[in-house]
């Protein structure tokens, strides 16, 4: 590791430690040459599936394209920041686990519909409108008739869970 600083090569680990809940080490480290010290933070380099497009093109997964298609469907609505970036974390997870090369790009966009049912209907209702290609009024009722059988998203925060949480058992 070259110092910031003076640009030496010979940088000693002073401390090291998890951060960013297991997923990454945190490391302080001394310059050997100049003494300052400096953090560098470590992570698996993880490669995501390549999409396969519905015309049969192949390209690289965007993260920034997924996280911007999330947001304009949840524009102007009332779901915290945390709670998006805990959705977008959740479908990379799920994409990471599947462990292939190659995914279909419509497999994502389940993932997306999935995560926004649960974070916001309008949002859903939106994203299903574009990624469905609803051609008129019947193909939006028909999503809004599904969704009306399932408890919202604010009504499954204030129900009350029937089994204790994991922290309630110690």
């Amino acid at each position: 590791m070259h110092c910031p600083f003076c640009g030496a090569d010979d940088t000693k680990v002073i401390d090291s430690r998890l951060a960013g809940e297991g997923a990454a080490v945190r490391r302080r480290r001394e310059c050997l040459g100049c003494h300052e010290r400096f953090t560098t933070f470590e992570t698996p380099e993880l490669v995501m599936p390549r999409l396969v497009k519905q015309d049969g093109r192949r390209e690289p997964f965007d993260e920034d394209k997924l996280r911007s298609g999330m947001q304009r469907a949840l524009e102007k609505r009332p779901v915290n920041t945390d709670a998006i970036e805990d959705a977008l974390n959740r479908i990379l997870k799920q994409l990471r686990a599947l462990g292939e090369r190659e995914i279909d790009s419509k497999q994502v966009g389940e993932l997306v519909m999935q995560e926004l049912r649960d974070l916001d209907q309008v949002a859903y209702v939106r994203f299903a409108s574009v990624y469905r290609s609803f051609e008129d009024v019947s193909a939006f009722q028909e999503e809004i008739e599904k969704l009306q059988s399932v408890p919202s998203p604010e009504m499954k925060r204030q129900q009350q869970s029937l089994l204790p949480d994991d922290d309630d058992k110690q």
